[in-house]
């Protein structure tokens, strides 16, 4: 089941998988982004573990194929899995085992890897890359979406649509956008309105949030309560904070 988009934007660092198939809550078991290091779906008969396991590779400096070969080692299932990985240089592997159900396979340019099993056919994931491609100046996550979506007027899964996830990681610890859709009848439709929604009520907060290079983030009442009361919500309660 499954297929998937995985990326990294050289300008910015940031790393994203974008994913959907024909099966309940898929953002709970293929995506994996950690920063600066890479992005992983692990997909088919999925093993989560091998996305940590890969990233772990990475991380010590392997290469991508190299970092999926050294998490497959320890699988007897290995021949059941596709897994696929982009890294900080762009660079992309894919293996999809023997036993995946057809189609299954994989296309990549720089910076950028399509893979996916139990697909109407290689079309599929073609459009995918081909749609990433098209529009190299919109924001990564659009670009994410987008590119299934003309994979799914390509055919997309064999079986039908269920379920569609988006992770995007810059700088931080923690992906600055995680959404799922778990059970829709057009999860990638959902999957863009959620983005959308993403845009409009989370992402300007990302400025004022914890990271790594402030970490209790921006504490200035009056900057914190300035949405509040544009929105005619008031300040919030001022009062003294209490041990229990």
């Amino acid at each position: 089941m499954t297929w998937s988009i995985v990326a990294h934007d050289p300008g910015t660092g940031a790393f994203a998988v974008a994913v959907t198939t024909c099966a309940f809550a898929v953002g709970a078991s293929c995506p994996f982004v950690r920063s600066g290091v890479g992005a992983v779906s692990t997909q088919a008969t999925t093993n989560r573990y091998l996305g940590p396991a890969v990233l772990d590779a990475l991380a010590r400096g392997l290469t991508p194929r190299l970092a999926i070969e050294s998490a497959l080692c320890g699988d007897d299932g290995k021949d059941l899995r596709q897994i696929h990985v982009i890294d900080r240089l762009g660079r992309h592997a894919l293996w999809t085992g023997g036993l995946c159900f057809e189609w299954a396979g994989g296309a990549s340019a720089p910076h950028v890897g399509v893979a996916g099993n139990t697909l109407v056919g290689p079309d599929v994931v073609e459009h995918t890359l081909a749609r990433f491609q098209a529009d190299p100046a919109a924001p990564l996550a659009e670009r994410m979406v987008g590119a299934l979506m003309a994979g799914q007027r390509a055919g997309g899964d064999a079986r039908g649509k269920q379920s569609a996830a988006l992770r995007l990681i810059t700088g931080e610890d923690f992906p600055d956008i995680d959404l799922r859709v778990d059970d829709h009848p057009e999860p990638l439709d959902e999957l863009a309105r959620l983005l959308a929604v993403w845009r409009r009520d989370r992402a300007p907060g990302l400025r004022l949030a914890p990271s790594r290079a402030n970490p209790s983030g921006v504490t200035d009442l009056d900057v914190l309560d300035a949405g509040r009361i544009a929105g005619g919500q008031g300040r919030r309660p001022r009062r003294e904070s209490v041990w229990r």
